[in-house]
């Protein structure tokens, strides 16, 4: 029966590939658009599930102590699942996809299609502080790589079919087309060409078909504009702007400092307890950092902010303005650590939520205070929607992402000029301290990101292992002036690397050096070539990223420079090898 399907799969497969590439390009975005936009649906409906049957097994308390270890078991739950079943690292889900772009020719493991989907069930489902949209974009491009791959499409098609699953996954889970569009032309930074935009456009919109089928029409926030926009708050929305680009300078920078202390735990377990009590305390302290928020959220747009003191200690002050003004600031602060304690532990989440609370918290909490002290007559749940594409874009580095995904979101395109301009200053804002993104931070300072900018690209594809020549001869520094000239008659260089018994890189003897020295023969025993090497003008590191290597041709201006691992010879390489290979990456990574 297995051998029957088997052939039937196959014979299928041949079928679509004599359609010829474009067409079936065009289909295979429908299939991966309904599929990521299903696997969207059942992690939404499966982390809804859990929750139900923990609310049902546990009745809450007054300050709700039985909750308070459900965050953590979520997170041991998950790291046993990673560590016996997954064995594999599967966080950070946008990170693993640039990276998977500009180093794996966009092929992603199989389990991916579903391995997120079940981790961050547990730890979102169990109360752990991040959002779901990360792990599901990571399962959407999956999705379209391995699809892309059972057809054998060359790796700049299997790119477009890694952001059709993604931009199905934002726009299924969110219900926001649009904001799956972008998403992948700024995040994911696919090239935008006709070729690539039709096939994106197709799957968002089937991916978002598939949710309004399965789920309805109702949007993620429930918002209703009472108050319009007019010209004479555009400072204010200006001053919201600067305010979303600080706070998504601290949730960056802190967040990676924080997972950067959880990863030099090396027991998993003690690291797992660690976050688990350090999530349970700040749950207990402030319970509206309990799972993704979006309850708190809701809240605050409906303009009842009393609703972050439920359960909470200060719940009988709950009708002070300023108790409420110092709540908020403290959520500000501590859901940066609640996320961040999430992750560093084990658990399986991802930003788009924590971002979104922290922006809407961060817009309600400015507009309250100016009214308070200043006395201006601001909405204030105006400034919360606004808010939230302010730190998505400060956070993300996509203010255009922020803007269509916000508006999508709650319908209120009647404040698409406040979400420009919020967006907009907060993303310079924050740009002028970090110019790289949470996702591609650690992946630009490794030189492993894929950007826009077409020769830098081309750069990050290129190996430096593809280009490293190993065919010197190397000679030793006690070699006598007439061994190096026999060593230089039969070799086809003029650069010989000086090495010592341990093959450790001592320095370099050029021909041009010692071209005159070759017809005096009588300094053949007496020369020795520690006397005749010189230092390299530069040397390369293995593992160096090839912008970088570039960065010294040009600062030295020699045409070879040696290769070194741990201090050890390990080859050349030449600039004119560069531009050969990187003649042969830009033909096939500009080929439409």
């Amino acid at each position: 029966m297995k051998a029957k399907v088997i052939k039937k799969l196959n014979s299928w497969i041949l079928a679509l590939q004599h359609l010829g590439q474009k067409r079936l390009v065009l289909i295979l975005s429908v299939v991966i658009g309904v599929l990521s936009g299903l696997s969207a649906i059942i992690l939404k409906n499966t982390i809804h599930f859990t929750r139900n049957i923990i609310e049902r097994v546990m009745d809450q308390g007054t300050l709700g102590f039985l909750y308070l270890a459900l965050p953590g078991i979520g997170i041991v739950i998950t790291v046993l699942y990673i560590k016996y079943f997954v064995k594999d690292d599967i966080g950070h889900g946008v990170s693993q996809i640039l990276y998977s772009i500009s180093k794996r020719g966009s092929k992603i493991k199989r389990h991916n299609t579903y391995t997120s989907i079940l981790s961050s069930t547990v730890t979102i489902g169990f109360g752990g502080s991040v959002g779901a949209e990360a792990p599901i974009v990571l399962t959407g491009a999956a999705i379209g790589s391995n699809i892309a791959q059972i057809f054998k499409l060359n790796r700049k098609t299997i790119t477009l079919m890694v952001g059709c699953g993604a931009a199905g996954a934002i726009a299924s889970i969110f219900k926001a087309p649009l904001a799956g569009l972008v998403f992948t032309l700024e995040v994911l930074m696919l090239d935008l060409t006709m070729v690539s935009i039709v096939p994106l456009l197709i799957s968002a919109a089937t991916a978002t078909t598939i949710s309004y089928l399965f789920l309805g029409r109702e949007v993620t926030f429930a918002f209703e504009i009472v108050e319009q926009f007019t010209l004479y708050k555009i400072p204010f929305f200006i001053l919201l702007g600067i305010f979303c680009g600080f706070i998504s300078l601290f949730f960056t920078r802190q967040a990676m400092w924080v997972e950067s202390k959880f990863a030099k735990i090396t027991n998993l377990y003690k690291r797992a307890l660690i976050g688990a009590i350090m999530l349970g305390v700040l749950i207990f302290l402030f319970p509206p950092l309990y799972g993704e928020g979006f309850n708190t959220l809701q809240s605050l747009l409906d303009g009842n902010p009393k609703a972050i003191l439920n359960n909470s200690l200060l719940y009988a002050f709950k009708d002070n303005v300023w108790v409420i003004l110092i709540s908020l600031a403290l959520l500000l602060v501590f859901k940066v650590y609640a996320m961040a304690a999430t992750t560093g532990a084990g658990g399986v989440g991802g930003i788009f939520a924590p971002t979104l609370f922290m922006g809407g918290v961060a817009g309600y909490f400015m507009s309250k205070l100016l009214n308070n002290v200043v006395g201006t007559n601001l909405d204030e749940s105006n400034f919360a929607f606004v808010g939230m594409a302010g730190m998505m874009a400060g956070v993300m580095h996509a203010p255009l992402t922020a803007i269509f995904l916000i508006a999508e979101l709650t319908g209120g395109y009647a404040l698409f000029i406040p979400l420009m301009i919020t967006s907009t200053v907060a993303y310079i804002t924050i740009m002028y301290f970090e110019p790289h993104s949470i996702y591609t931070k650690r992946l630009a300072a490794r030189g492993e990101l894929i950007t826009h900018h077409k020769d830098k690209a081309v750069l990050t594809l290129l190996k430096l292992g593809n280009v490293v020549e190993k065919d010197f001869v190397t000679i030793h520094p006690t070699d006598t002036l007439g061994r190096l000239v026999k060593t230089i008659s039969t070799s086809r260089r003029n650069i010989f690397p000086v090495v010592d018994s341990e093959n450790t890189m001592l320095g370099i003897v050029q021909l041009d050096d010692v071209r005159e020295l070759m017809f005096e023969t009588e300094k053949y025993e007496t020369t020795l070539v520690k006397e005749l090497m010189v230092a390299a003008p530069e040397y390369i590191l293995t593992n160096e990223p090839m912008e970088r290597v570039m960065d010294k041709f040009e600062s030295t201006g020699a045409w070879n420079l040696p290769v070194i691992d741990n201090g050890k010879y390990f080859g050349f390489v030449s600039k004119s090898k560069i531009f050969s290979a990187y003649r042969e990456v830009l033909l096939q990574f500009s080929d439409e």
